[in-house]
């Protein structure tokens, strides 16, 4: 009975926290081009994100943080010159008992790892090497240009390894965090339900072939499903029209509490290793666009993705004024509930509709500049056409989203 309380309190609170992200790391034997993948649909309090690209260490690297750091310190999600990409999921049943004041380090450890790393045998020495206590408590999702990806559980004092290629660990290619670590105390942490909607979305999609990026980017970083009700309002909603029409998105993958996604697709063997491809959503998934950048280009990302000092970047603004219409109820508990109705509805008038047309030239320019650089490494004046392209889709999207 104990054991049950348990449980169902960790269920009952594990939607409150927002400090808070669902996390999936993908075998490259798996997906539908060969290329390893890590995932993070990232819940926090600071809901400005940018990008930054950064030479401050032996590998240039571009990162995800928060819009206010103006310095760059912590990084959330990224990826190396070296091919070396990291992202990760904070831990809440691991150090329980550990009463050093040393904590929250995670977003300087991943800056630090790229900054240092080229493989995953780097990143377990630096593991290693970090003296006790880290100051840790997550799963750090981590791929390398050789093709290595794989989950790591860290806590104060050392690490488990979840190898994403290997069948005994990742029997269907992947591997899914939440905030409750598996080596840590049972039925502790938060995360319980989104872990089982990761699981099933996961799972349907590798029997059917179609673990890609696109297919990650938007139908599970704008899923809309709930596990325990067993029903996904995208499918029930695209079917309704317009109106006020609310939905209590607390358990959902994606939630008010959601400040971005970044998603980084690696090479296979013999491919440049700074044209991973990185995608981000760098505002709230369900209304901003998705959009590649690669270290390959320089430091010279995309206008709306960036800013300086602690300013917030152009397309997080955006994103964050169409949020506001999808959650309109201002006090109490009003931000659980969702008008699932601006997001998808039977006109086809939905936020997410309209992203997602725009978003299909997006991929599909993204797919075939791709086809050409693999075979001939790209100019930075080509990268930077494209980029000079992203600003201008994003503008014009947002203006008529707007409208």
């Amino acid at each position: 009975m104990k054991q049950l309380l348990t449980a169902l309190m960790a269920l009952l609170i594990g939607h409150l926290s927002v400090n808070a992200c669902t996390t999936a790391i993908v075998s490259g034997k798996y997906t539908a081009n060969g290329r390893p993948i890590i995932w993070k649909l990232r819940d926090t309090e600071t809901f400005e994100n940018k990008l930054r690209y950064f030479s401050d260490g032996k590998y240039d690297y571009i990162g995800l943080i928060n819009s206010s750091d103006a310095n760059g310190e912590q990084v959330w999600g990224g990826s190396n010159a070296a091919g070396f990409a990291i992202m990760n999921s904070a831990s809440f049943n691991v150090n329980l008992d550990d009463t050093t004041s040393f904590k929250d380090q995670e977003g300087y450890f991943m800056k630090e790892a790229l900054q240092k790393c080229a493989s995953l045998e780097d990143f377990e020495a630096l593991i290693n090497e970090r003296p006790a206590p880290k100051g840790l408590a997550a799963h750090f999702g981590v791929l390398d240009a050789k093709g290595g990806v794989a989950f790591y559980e860290v806590n104060n004092y050392n690490y488990t390894k979840f190898d994403a290629n290997d069948p005994a660990q990742a029997p269907n290619g992947y591997i899914i965090r939440t905030n409750y670590s598996f080596t840590g105390k049972k039925d502790v942490g938060y995360g319980f339900i989104r872990y089982q909607t990761a699981q099933d979305i996961f799972y349907k999609a590798e029997s059917m072939g179609e673990l890609t990026s696109q297919t990650i980017l938007q139908d599970f970083s704008r899923c809309l499903k709930h596990a325990v009700l067993d029903v996904d309002y995208r499918q029930q909603y695209s079917a309704v029209p317009k109106g006020q029409h609310f939905v209590n998105s607390g358990d959902m993958i994606t939630r008010h509490g959601s400040s971005s996604a970044i998603l980084i697709e690696g090479v296979t063997k013999g491919e440049v290793p700074d044209l991973s491809t990185i995608w981000t959503m760098v505002g709230f998934p369900n209304t901003c666009l998705s959009l590649p950048v690669w270290v390959k280009g320089g430091n010279n990302l995309p206008a709306i993705l960036t800013a300086a000092g602690e300013a917030n970047c152009e397309l997080n603004e955006l994103s964050l004024q169409l949020k506001k219409r999808c959650y309109p109820i201002e006090r109490s508990a009003g931000y659980k509930y969702l008008n699932v109705s601006e997001l998808i509805n039977s006109e086809g008038s939905g936020i997410i509709q309209q992203l997602e047309r725009v978003e299909a030239s997006v991929f599909s320019t993204t797919k075939q500049k791709l086809e050409q650089w693999r075979t001939s490494a790209p100019t930075i004046k080509e990268i930077k056409e494209v980029y000079t392209w992203l600003d201008n889709l994003v503008r014009k999207t947002y203006n008529e989203l707007a409208e």
